[in-house]
């Protein structure tokens, strides 16, 4: 049986590492950004320190503008050790696939004016190889159902996550990357009932991120998944400032799968 893995992000926000409540990234309102960490080490000293311990599987994501040179820096510290998003279009995917990325992470650009487009999975998958793609589906609950969400988390798609959808998807893609926005960086707990809907949905390799706060979490994922999905800690990781989740113990765990 499969087991939940500690899966590392690095979160790029005006080139620099940082921290951010989900919900609050909204490039129309700047001043309701709101912040949990901003690291004063360089964006390579993260992709060094998860090269050291083979953290395989990290994601670095641009938030916005002005992360390029900051993102090719991570790459260049581990090449194909790192996935990439933030920004990724058919037209530059390539390039980060050049710039050493193991596989680029795309969202808003299958959601043109919010509404899913196949043709564009397609022609992504059939340029670069679904083997290089991750579909990131950052989500926020409505109704109760999840729907998937783009523009930094801002904006609700036509595109409901359900067994229907991931199946559709997971044609065109090898990994998804599960964003729950509405707890992203909020440190108060996973959206425990997504994840085990997931579990029982999903068909490939699925990273889940939003509001992890305990080593014990791991567990809870391996749980509610059957080990189906990994788990990424932001803001709770003591790497980022946090109080609650040591690094090493997150090393630890993968150590004993």
């Amino acid at each position: 049986m499969p087991k939940t893995k500690f899966r590392p992000c690095i979160d790029l926000h005006n080139g620099q590492v940082k921290q951010i409540v989900g919900g609050s990234l909204n490039e129309s309102n700047p001043s309701g950004l709101k912040t949990n960490f901003v690291s004063s080490e360089k964006p390579s000293y993260y992709a060094n320190l998860y090269k050291q311990y083979n953290l395989t599987g990290a994601h670095v994501i641009k938030l916005g503008h002005g992360n390029d040179e900051a993102a090719k820096e991570c790459l260049a510290a581990w090449p194909g050790g790192l996935q990439i998003g933030g920004g990724i279009t058919l037209e530059n995917a390539e390039e980060w696939l050049n710039a050493s990325a193991e596989k680029i992470i795309v969202t808003s650009y299958l959601f043109p004016d919010a509404k899913f487009s196949l043709s564009r999975l397609q022609d992504l998958s059939a340029k670069i190889g679904k083997e290089k793609i991750v579909v990131d589906i950052s989500c926020r609950k409505k109704n109760n159902k999840w729907i998937i969400a783009m523009n930094k988390w801002q904006t609700l798609t036509d595109m409901e996550v359900n067994e229907e959808s991931l199946e559709l998807l997971s044609n065109y893609c090898s990994e998804f990357l599960i964003h729950a926005a509405d707890v992203e960086g909020l440190c108060q707990g996973i959206d425990s009932e997504l994840v085990e809907y997931l579990g029982k949905w999903i068909t490939i390799p699925t990273t889940y991120a939003g509001g992890a706060n305990s080593i014990e979490d791991l567990e809870m994922v391996n749980q509610l998944s059957n080990g189906k999905i990994d788990l990424t800690f932001g803001s709770a990781l003591d790497i980022f400032g946090g109080t609650k989740v040591k690094f090493q113990d997150c090393i630890l765990w993968n150590q004993q799968i």
